[in-house]
């Protein structure tokens, strides 16, 4: 008899080339869950089938593609998503927030109250990590810059949604980085996933 998985992570790609940094993270991050009781999926925007303009706002549904229903499906059934992202002027890349537009909808991410605007968030009893590249020290763009890409993942999509518990890491600054620092962040992130899997 089998047992089930004791956590389910997905990791989120949010950098849509394949050959970034990012994307060593991302498979950093997977191959050190192997070792643990987890069940790990993947979702990369970036190789997704799917309109990221949200043409009619919230006047008109438009029906969701496939690969947006299954990656629904993937973050319904998780109880970590770890979200790994460059920093493009200050905010999250274009496709990134066109998936988020897209799929992070009332009625499925959260609902109304009856009579009130008030939201109760559908996506409670999870947990979240934040994980962003700058080509920046991450102090400055906490500190100098607010952190906007960051504060409107965490508090306004994720929290907004119900969930309550989200880490952030700054890895940067890319830019002019040597192969000795971007290997120290690739450790870095089989620290996060060893932090997440126990």
């Amino acid at each position: 008899m089998s047992v089930a998985p004791s956590k389910k992570i997905v990791v989120i790609n949010g950098h849509p080339s394949q050959t970034s940094f990012n994307h060593s993270l991302v498979h950093t991050y997977l191959e050190a869950t192997i070792q643990f009781d987890v069940q790990v999926e993947l979702i990369e925007i970036g190789q997704l089938n799917f309109d990221p303009n949200l043409k009619f706002g919230y006047e008109k549904r438009i029906d969701l593609e496939y690969d947006l229903l299954e990656s629904w499906k993937k973050i319904i059934n998780a109880d970590h998503l770890v979200w790994i992202f460059p920093v493009w002027w200050g905010g999250l890349p274009a496709i990134t927030k066109g998936f988020i537009d897209r799929l992070f909808l009332p009625s499925m991410a959260f609902s109304y109250y009856d009579n009130s605007n008030r939201i109760r968030g559908n996506l409670q009893n999870k947990t979240a990590r934040i994980v962003t590249t700058l080509d920046q020290p991450g102090w400055t763009y906490k500190w100098y810059f607010g952190e906007p890409s960051t504060r409107q993942l965490k508090q306004a999509t994720l929290q907004f949604c119900g969930v309550k518990k989200v880490k952030t890491d700054y890895i940067g600054s890319i830019r002019g980085s040597s192969l000795a620092q971007r290997e120290k962040w690739l450790q870095s992130m089989v620290k996060m996933a060893q932090q997440d899997c126990s």
